[in-house]
C-alpha cells in the first residue's frame, strides 16, 4: 500500500530553466553551449551538488575546462537566483497529498548554492514531511546510498512509497530498491499514474 509520495525538485516541483537564465545574462547560444559543456556537462558539477568542493574549487574546475571563458563561466554562475523557479502546482499539489492522508517527501540533488539562492523554488517544503537533498546528503541519484539514507531518516519501507522524477535513470534505481516508480512527463500525465496506483481520491480533489 502506497503511504509516502517523494518527489524529485527540478523538473517536477520546479523548473530547472537554465537555458533561459544563460539567456537573461545576456549569453548567445553558441557561447551558451560552450558554457554548458564546461560546468553542467562536467564532473565537478555533480560534485559540487554533492557537497564536495566549494564554490570557489567548482569555478576553478570549469575554468580549467575552458580556461579562456573563465570570466564568462564566473559571471554565468557566481549569482544563480531565477535558475530554479517552482511550478505553480507544486503547492496545491502537496496539499491535495497530505489531505488524502499521504505522507510527502522530496529527494533530490540540489547544491547549497542553489537551495540558498534559489529559495523561492522550495516554497513548497513547509507543507512536505521532510526530505533529503544531495548537498546534506554527500550523494547524488541515482547513487541507491542516497535512497537508503533517505529511507532510513524517516524510517520508511521503500515498498510504501512511490517515487516520481523526471529522469528515468533515478526513477528504476528506486525500483531497484522497492519503490513504486513514476517518471514524470507533465502535470497532467502525473495524476494519470498516481490514479494507476489508486490514488483516485486526488484526482477528485485536483480535478
Amino acid at each position: 500500500m502506497i503511504r509516502n509520495i517523494v518527489f524529485d525538485i527540478g523538473g517536477v516541483l520546479a523548473d530547472f530553466r537554465l537555458m533561459e537564465f544563460l539567456t537573461e545574462k545576456g549569453f548567445d547560444g553558441p557561447m551558451i553551449k560552450r558554457i554548458l559543456r564546461a560546468s553542467v556537462m562536467s564532473p565537478y558539477w555533480e560534485r559540487f551538488e554533492r557537497g564536495e568542493l566549494t564554490e570557489e574549487e567548482t569555478l576553478r574546475g570549469f575554468a580549467g575546462i575552458d580556461p579562456d571563458n573563465e570570466g564568462n563561466l564566473r559571471a554565468a554562475f557566481s549569482n544563480i537566483e531565477g535558475m530554479l523557479t517552482m511550478r505553480e502546482y507544486a503547492i496545491p499539489l502537496v496539499k491535495a497529498l497530505k489531505e488524502s492522508g499521504l505522507r510527502v517527501y522530496y529527494l533530490s540533488n540540489y547544491s547549497k548554492k542553489a537551495y540558498d539562492e534559489c529559495a523561492g523554488s522550495l516554497e513548497f517544503m513547509p507543507y512536505m514531511d521532510g526530505g533529503l537533498v544531495s548537498f546534506l546528503a554527500g550523494r547524488t541519484k541515482p547513487d541507491p546510498e542516497m535512497y537508503r539514507m533517505f529511507l532510513l531518516k524517516y524510517g520508511l519501507r521503500a515498498d510504501e512509497c512511490v517515487f516520481i522524477d523526471d529522469t528515468k535513470e533515478n526513477v528504476e534505481a528506486a525500483k531497484v530498491l522497492g519503490f513504486s516508480g513514476i517518471v514524470f512527463h507533465d502535470y497532467e500525465d502525473l495524476l494519470r499514474a498516481l490514479s494507476d496506483l489508486g490514488l483516485t481520491e486526488l484526482n477528485k480533489t485536483l480535478g
